[in-house]
């Protein structure tokens, strides 16, 4: 009795890591085209940005119009 108690429980054991084993799922097949906003409030905030620049600058930047990594100024 103890021997199938003990099979039974490696047999749990051995099939819990195989489940934990599985590799991740896929990733959608579309590709985010565009930066996040909480990436665009991030770049505004580093650009010291407020009031209707930094408005201007995340509708921009979520729009993918802006060039991450300082590449465009705000010259207005």
């Amino acid at each position: 009795m103890n021997l199938k108690i003990l099979i039974a429980a490696f047999t749990l054991v051995a099939g819990a890591g195989a489940l934990a084993a599985d590799p991740p799922a896929a990733p959608s097949a579309t590709p985010v085209k565009h930066p996040s906003l909480k990436s665009c409030n991030r770049e505004a905030t580093a650009k010291q940005l407020s009031g209707k620049q930094r408005e201007q600058f995340v509708k921009d930047c979520t729009a993918g119009k802006t060039q991450s990594g300082g590449g465009q100024t705000a010259a207005h």
